[in-house]
C-alpha cells in the first residue's frame, strides 16, 4: 500500500477576512440518472465503482458497500442504492442535503462530516482535518479545505474547518477536495489514483488553478466536478501535456 500524507502538513489556507455570510450556488442541476457516469477500477481487493453524480455528489461502490460524498441535488435518489456510509465535506446546502441523506440512508448508516455539518444537521459523527479513521472496508482521512483568493475567503473560510476527503480502497487512493482552492496540502499529496477538484466560480477555483494542482500531486485520473459554469474541457487542454495524468471530462454542473 502506498503512503500519504497529509495529517503533518501545516494547514496553509488563508485566514478567512471579514465578510457577509457566505452564499451557496444559487441553481441546482438537472436530474441525473441513476446509471450515468459509472466507471469501474480495479483495487487488490476487488472492483471499486466510481460515480460523479452531479454537482458536488460522487458515489462509490466496493466490497458490497455503498458510499456516498455530500449527496445532495437532483438525482434519481430513489433509484440509487441505499448508502451504508455517508461522508459530508461541509454545511453549504448543496453538500450537505438532510433531505437527500434522509431518502438514501439506512438505520446503520455511518454519517461522518466535520464539526460545523454536524452541528448544523443535528446528526453525524466529526473527523477533523488530519484525522484518520477505518470506516467499514475503507479507511477515510480528512484533509484541509478553504479558500485562498481573498474575495473568495467568505465562502470557506479557513476557522471553519471545512474538509476534503482522502479515501483508500484496498491499494487505491481517491481525493475528493470539496469546495476548495489549491493548497499547499493538496498540492502535496502522493500516490493519489483518483482526484475529484473542484472548478466553480467564485466559490472554488478557476480551470487554470486545478490544472497547476494537479500537476504537483499528479492524479492518475483527475475528474474536474463542482463545475458551475466553467467549461471541464479546459482543464483537459491545459493538462494535454500531463501524460500521467487522464483528464475525464463529464457534464457535473
Amino acid at each position: 500500500m502506498r503512503g500519504l500524507s497529509i495529517s503533518g502538513a501545516a494547514v496553509l489556507c488563508a485566514m478567512a477576512l471579514a465578510a457577509p455570510p457566505a452564499s451557496q450556488p444559487a441553481t441546482q442541476p438537472a436530474s441525473a440518472p441513476a446509471e450515468r457516469n459509472v466507471a469501474v477500477e480495479k483495487t487488490s481487493q476487488g472492483e471499486l465503482l466510481v460515480q460523479p453524480i452531479n454537482h458536488s455528489a460522487v458515489r462509490f461502490a466496493f466490497q458490497g458497500k455503498q458510499y456516498y460524498v455530500d449527496p445532495s441535488g437532483k438525482a434519481d435518489w430513489d433509484k440509487m442504492p441505499k448508502a451504508d456510509v455517508i461522508l459530508i465535506t461541509h454545511e453549504h446546502g448543496d453538500h450537505l442535503d438532510p433531505k437527500t441523506i434522509a431518502r438514501i440512508r439506512k438505520e446503520d448508516t455511518v454519517i461522518y462530516a466535520n464539526a460545523s455539518s454536524v452541528k448544523k444537521a443535528g446528526f453525524g459523527r466529526v473527523i477533523e482535518v488530519g484525522q484518520k479513521k477505518r470506516v467499514l472496508d475503507i479507511t477515510v482521512e480528512a484533509a484541509p479545505a478553504c479558500n485562498l483568493t481573498a474575495d473568495r475567503l467568505r465562502f470557506h473560510p479557513r476557522d471553519r474547518k471545512d474538509n476534503g476527503y482522502v479515501l483508500t480502497f484496498g491499494d487505491k487512493r481517491v481525493y475528493v477536495a470539496g469546495d476548495t482552492e489549491g493548497t499547499a496540502e493538496m498540492k502535496a499529496l502522493k500516490d493519489i489514483d483518483i482526484a475529484f477538484l473542484p472548478i466553480n466560480l467564485p466559490y472554488t477555483m478557476t480551470p487554470q488553478a486545478a490544472a497547476e494542482a494537479a500537476r504537483a500531486f499528479k492524479p492518475r485520473i483527475l475528474y474536474p466536478y463542482h463545475q458551475g459554469t466553467s467549461d471541464p474541457a479546459e482543464v483537459k487542454k491545459l493538462l494535454a501535456d500531463v501524460k500521467e495524468i487522464e483528464v475525464r471530462v463529464l457534464p457535473l454542473p
